[in-house]
C-alpha cells in the first residue's frame, strides 16, 4: 500500500525545524513516502498584514501546484498534508482544489485556514502565537469539528522560550502527531492539551 505525505512549511518555519522535521522523520519510520514543498519569494512584513499574508498564500500555492505536478494522486491509497503557518492554508487550499481525499495535519494555523480545511484534521495552536487569536481557532475548529491541541503559552512555533518545558511539549505533540497518523485519534472539536508521555 502506497501512502504519500506532503509537508507545507510556513514563510520563516522550514522543513527542517522541528515540528516538520520530527514529523518528516516519524513519516520515514513509519513508511511513508514525504514530498517537502519548498518555496521562496515571500515579501517582508507579513505579520500583522492580512493583504500580505494573502498575497504569501497565494504565492506558495501557485509554487506547491508546481512542484506537485507530476505526483499521481491515485496511486496512493494514503495522502497526508501536513502544513505549518500560512502552509496551513496552502495544503488545504490545494487539497480543494484538487478534490483530493487527504487528512491534514495544521501546525499553527492562522484564521484564513479554516476557509479550506478538511474535518479530516487536527489542530496545535499556542495560546500566545501572536500571528492567531486563539478564540477564532477556537471558533474555526468547533465549527468544523476538528481537534484542537492547545500548548499554553506558547508562541507561533509552539514553543515557550523555556528549553526543558519545550522539550517536554515537543515529545507530547509527536506523540499526538504520531497517533493521528495511525489512524488512531478521536474526533472532539474542544480545546484539550497533548495526551501526557507515560513516566513524565
Amino acid at each position: 500500500m502506497k501512502r504519500i505525505a506532503c509537508l507545507f512549511p510556513g514563510i520563516g518555519y522550514t522543513c527542517d525545524k522541528p515540528l516538520l522535521y520530527y514529523s518528516w522523520k516519524m513519516l520515514k519510520g513509519l513508511g511513508w513516502e514525504v514530498v517537502p514543498v519548498r518555496y521562496s519569494g515571500f515579501p517582508d512584513g507579513v505579520k500583522g498584514n492580512a493583504e500580505k499574508m494573502r498575497q504569501c498564500a497565494q504565492m506558495a500555492l501557485e509554487q506547491a501546484e508546481e512542484l506537485l505536478r507530476e505526483i499521481d494522486w491515485s496511486e496512493y491509497a494514503e495522502i497526508l498534508f501536513i502544513g505549518k503557518s500560512v502552509g496551513t492554508v496552502v495544503c488545504a487550499a490545494y487539497a480543494k482544489r484538487r478534490g483530493l481525499k487527504c487528512r491534514q495535519i495544521l501546525f499553527t494555523p492562522v484564521e484564513a485556514s479554516f476557509e479550506f480545511a478538511a474535518r479530516d484534521s487536527i489542530v496545535f495552536h499556542g495560546t500566545a502565537d501572536p500571528w492567531a487569536d486563539t478564540k477564532a481557532i477556537e471558533k474555526g475548529c468547533r465549527k468544523l469539528d476538528i481537534p484542537l491541541y492547545e500548548t499554553e503559552n506558547a508562541n507561533h512555533s509552539l514553543e515557550t522560550g523555556d528549553v526543558d518545558t519545550d522539550i517536554r511539549e515537543m515529545r507530547k505533540i509527536m506523540k499526538t502527531v504520531r497517533r493521528f497518523i495511525r489512524n488512531e485519534t478521536g474526533g472532539s472539536s474542544r480545546p484539550q492539551e497533548p495526551e501526557e508521555t507515560k513516566g513524565e
